[in-house]
């Protein structure tokens, strides 16, 4: 299935309005308010792209584009669209707030119990959850620029007032979002012998390495990361002193939540009193990359062209992303351990914390891997071997292979891979958090690899792949009732499947993830395509030729109809100078100009020899 972004877009809006406004009012409805995650993956799939794409733009009522106004016809006209949005926002201000006055995370009905007959308990409903700090970073970053641009074109008094209150209230939420994340990194160290060093050594070694050649290996290559993390992060004295023993191993990366005993930081920004964390210090691979997702988005250039940071954040910002660049190091060197095999590549990953294993960790692992291949500049290697494990994900994962029957690959989907969440059962239950997004989060790294390679054989092997999961992606929408449009009905992809029903009737995680796709696709297609040497090296012979066959067409009489032979030769110009100038980036169309020059030249030529010999 071809990407076609705008379309694409304007459907997953149109769906989004219907669901989402009655009589022209927001209306959250009966699970709104219940997951601060949900919820902001909600607004996130209307604010993400109005505020990434200058053509989807809603802040400016004088420039929004008429067939964004027809999609969004249920939330009213261009007026009110953007005053719609600024009061919503406020709404879930207000609803996500704590009764001590500081910003909610709360994970909500995205939580559920381990154990048979016992309930979430409220107090675990309210805990603060990883997921939600990256969301919140990523929409108030967006809902500041929004009311950047807004607060300068609308008039009315009441919505001004509210976009001066909502203002304060998401630089607020920002800043305690940011908190969290900085409470919920943490470090575990652990010795080589203990169980979780076992599953280490034997993830490493893939049964090709020694014991003693694998924790060699990994002193040498962490040797120095394991120096900056001591010296620049805080940890505490027991573990900063385990993470100089080079003897010891050691994993980093983000809890599920604050992580019990963190210590608190400091801040003059009214986000109310820190939480006392549960969590154990124990960093996840599906929580680490949905952090780096939240954490790149305070240093993009977006962020800094508008200046949506104040002083206080930009602190914490160059905190977070000192974490973001160890924790992408540290993750994409263990995915890497061994250059003639990467751990990366014997799937399923086995995970040391939680003692898992699934198709779903690699891909976490490959997402980081991915961040870091965008970080720095990607060998040619390292994006034909990323690309092959995306491949054989999609395989494994029955996205361009059939279900056979009784397939177990059908959980990866549905109900999805389940954590659990060590820690939480000091308050309650034993929970466990699930995701059944592996499809989708398959799309966003292939298109975000896409993005970066610069190769073509890889360029286009990332591109069919990435529109093989995308049909596959696009089938699950809902067809039909509450959320029609939307995400997720597994089924629609497996006919053959059990049908099972939906706890909630739209997966908001899946359809943000998806709106996400669609914005970076349409800026992949914003970029210059790839050059091919060899074809610029015959477009440059192409022009040569045509330049050469132009000029001795001019030294040639003028016949008696020379108007129209002149014009034949000045679009023939015209043609060539265009050439010229796209030769540099776009070489084909270069390459296709001279050709139809070349043609042209010929007919001229041949009308000339045809008029002598009838002469």
């Amino acid at each position: 299935m071809q990407f076609k972004p705008r379309r694409h877009l304007l459907d997953i809006w149109q769906a989004l309005a219907r669901h989402s406004f009655e009589d022209r009012e927001w209306a959250w409805g009966k699970w709104g308010g219940q997951s601060s995650v949900a919820d902001a993956e909600r607004l996130l799939c209307l604010l993400y792209p109005a505020t990434e794409l200058t053509a989807f733009r809603l802040d400016d009522p004088d420039v929004t584009q008429e067939d964004i106004l027809q999609v969004m016809k249920d939330a009213g006209g261009r007026l009110d669209i953007p005053a719609h949005i600024v009061t919503t926002a406020a709404d879930f201000m207000r609803v996500h707030t704590r009764e001590d006055k500081g910003p909610s995370f709360a994970g909500g009905y995205y939580f559920s119990s381990r154990e048979d007959g016992r309930d979430v308990t409220e107090e675990q409903r309210a805990l603060g959850v990883v997921d939600s700090f990256s969301m919140s970073i990523t929409l108030c970053l967006a809902l500041l620029g929004f009311l950047k641009g807004y607060e300068t074109k609308t008039r009315r008094a009441d919505i001004r007032r509210t976009i001066a209150e909502l203002r304060t209230a998401t630089s607020n939420r920002l800043t305690a979002a940011m908190v969290g994340m900085l409470r919920s990194f943490t470090v575990n160290v652990f010795d080589a012998d203990s169980p979780q060093g076992d599953t280490l050594t034997d993830v490493l070694g893939q049964g090709r390495l020694s014991r003693r050649h694998v924790h060699q290996r990994f002193q040498d290559r962490f040797r120095a990361l394991r120096a900056a993390i001591a010296e620049t992060i805080s940890l505490g004295v027991e573990v900063e002193e385990q993470l100089k023993d080079e003897n010891q191993l050691f994993e980093c990366g983000w809890a599920w939540s604050i992580v019990r005993d963190a210590p608190l930081v400091p801040t003059e920004e009214a986000i109310g009193p820190q939480p006392a964390g549960v969590a154990a210090p124990v960093p996840y691979l599906y929580f680490t990359v949905v952090a780096l997702d939240g954490i790149q988005d305070l240093f993009s250039d977006r962020t800094l062209t508008l200046g949506l940071l104040n002083a206080e954040q930009q602190k914490l910002a160059e905190s977070l992303r000192l974490r973001w660049e160890i924790t992408q190091q540290f993750w994409s060197r263990i995915a890497r351990f061994d250059p003639d095999r990467w751990p990366l590549e014997d799937i399923p990953w086995r995970t040391t914390g939680q003692k898992l294993e699934s198709e779903y960790f690699s891909l976490s692992i490959l997402a980081i891997l991915v961040h870091d291949l965008m970080r720095r500049r990607a060998t040619e290697d390292d994006l034909t071997r990323t690309v092959g494990v995306m491949e054989r994900l999609a395989e494994r994962g029955r996205i361009t292979s059939r279900l056979t029957r009784d397939d177990p690959m059908i959980r990866l989907h549905n109900p999805g891979v389940s954590l659990p969440l060590q820690g939480s059962e000091r308050i309650g239950p034993p929970l466990r958090w699930s995701m059944n997004d592996y499809s989708a989060q398959l799309l966003k790294r292939s298109v975000q690899l896409c993005t970066l390679s610069r190769s073509l054989a890889s360029h286009d092997r990332l591109l069919r792949l990435a529109e093989d999961i995308f049909d596959h992606v696009w089938r699950r929408r809902i067809r039909d009732g509450e959320g029609a449009g939307l995400w997720d009905n597994v089924h629609a992809a497996y006919p053959g499947s059990p049908v099972q029903e939906r706890p909630v009737p739209v997966s908001w995680s899946t359809t943000e993830r998806i709106t996400e796709v669609m914005v970076q696709i349409h800026q992949m297609y914003r970029q210059p395509p790839i050059r091919s040497g060899e074809l610029s090296q015959l477009a440059r012979a192409l022009l040569s030729e045509s330049a050469h066959l132009l000029g001795n067409e001019q030294m040639e009489p003028a016949p008696r109809d020379d108007g129209k032979r002149g014009m034949q030769l000045r679009g023939i110009e015209i043609k060539l100078r265009r050439a010229r100038t796209l030769i540099g980036e776009q070489p084909g169309t270069a390459y296709a100009l001279a050709l139809d020059v070349l043609g042209q030249l010929d007919a001229l030529a041949r009308a000339r020899e045809a008029a002598a010999q009838g002469a």
